[in-house]
């Protein structure tokens, strides 16, 4: 094959066949998109569909949305973004010993959370409560993609990343179900690193933040994974790419001891920190604030239309337009817009008539 005749992207398709895993994904056989677009010369489709994600307002808007504490002041407290940043380094390293496609990697691992709502947790659970028909935010990330992004035109991502992000949510159940298991290998590396990910910086930042201390998890979960951050990132990682290799089949998978001790260490996390009173005090407000503004703007759609101009698809009613408003809000903007809302203001009258 003559390489001068060959476009970049062709070249760099023709390094992956020579290359990566018989495992992995390859761009030069995706399924596709939903709606046919001419190749590029230089990139392929899963870089094309990274750099999209990249791109995107949603993602954007993830630097002021939760990870676990709202708003936070100090600077070094996670953020969705910065959760999803993490989530594709340690997915990137898995699937580089792995030689899967690093590409198909971090697309999914950059898009897996665009549909989170203001105040994480707290806001998917108050949608989830007041939408009829019910909200997730692993549905709404794919929405994203598929249907809001670019002014209602969605990204048109390729099968295998739309598949990764639509399969990353893991509940609290095994990391492994397999009625939930990506179709891509690079998909379940990003599942599994997802989990990484949040169990240790939702520790790391739990200390930080004072409600425990290193020696409050239990000795159990440390002697296995160990104690410090880097430890406890690099025991899991070793252990998932070791034990994938040694089972040779196409599944991403960790040892039995260290599975469990990951999900402890998340069981732990959630009755100790998620539920913690401090933080559980400021999910209820923010609760609070995404219920009424759901019901406000459902009510008063004069109003609704002032700040939200997208046109409704064919079939969706408002309360779905006002669900997927207020899913896109950082927590600052869902914040402003409620004291501007429900909050008297300040008199700004002339004082000198007094």
């Amino acid at each position: 094959m003559d390489s001068n005749k060959l476009t970049i992207r062709e070249q760099l398709e023709e390094i992956e066949r020579q290359t990566l895993s018989p495992l992995a994904s390859l761009s030069a056989e995706t399924k596709g998109r939903a709606k046919p677009e001419e190749k590029c010369d230089i990139r392929t489709d899963y870089q094309r569909d990274r750099d999209r994600v990249i791109h995107s307002k949603s993602f954007r808007r993830m630097k002021h949305k939760t990870q676990v504490f709202l708003s936070p002041t100090d600077d070094h407290y996670r953020t969705r973004l910065t959760h999803v940043i993490e989530v594709a380094q340690i997915a990137r390293t898995i699937s580089k010993a792995l030689r899967l496609n690093e590409d198909l990697t971090e697309a999914i691992a950059l898009g897996h959370d665009l549909g989170h709502t203001p105040f994480g947790h707290a806001g998917e659970a108050a949608l989830n409560d007041i939408y009829p028909e019910g909200f997730k935010h692993v549905i709404q990330s794919l929405r994203m993609v598929d249907v809001l992004e670019k002014g209602g035109e969605g990204l048109n991502l390729t099968y295998e990343v739309r598949d990764g992000i639509s399969k990353h949510s893991k509940g609290m159940g095994a990391i492994d179900n397999p009625k939930y298991r990506p179709e891509t290998m690079e998909g379940q590396v990003v599942r599994i690193s997802d989990l990484v990910a949040y169990a240790n910086h939702d520790l790391d930042d739990a200390i930080r933040s004072g409600i425990i201390t290193i020696d409050d998890v239990p000795k159990e979960y440390i002697d296995i994974l160990g104690k410090t951050n880097s430890e406890r990132i690099n025991k899991m990682v070793t252990d998932i790419i070791f034990e994938t290799i040694k089972l040779d089949e196409k599944r991403v998978v960790s040892s039995p001891e260290v599975e469990q001790a990951m999900l402890d260490l998340r069981g732990y996390l959630f009755n100790t920190v998620y539920m913690n009173e401090k933080i559980k005090k400021n999910f209820d407000k923010a609760q609070k604030v995404v219920k009424e503004l759901y019901e406000y703007f459902c009510e008063n759609h004069d109003e609704f239309k002032k700040l939200y101009d997208k046109p409704h698809r064919e079939g969706e009613t408002t309360e779905r337009a006002v669900c997927d408003f207020i899913a896109s809000m950082t927590d600052s903007y869902a914040i402003t817009l409620y004291e501007k809302i429900f909050l008297p203001k300040r008199w700004q009258g002339d004082i000198s008539a007094f």
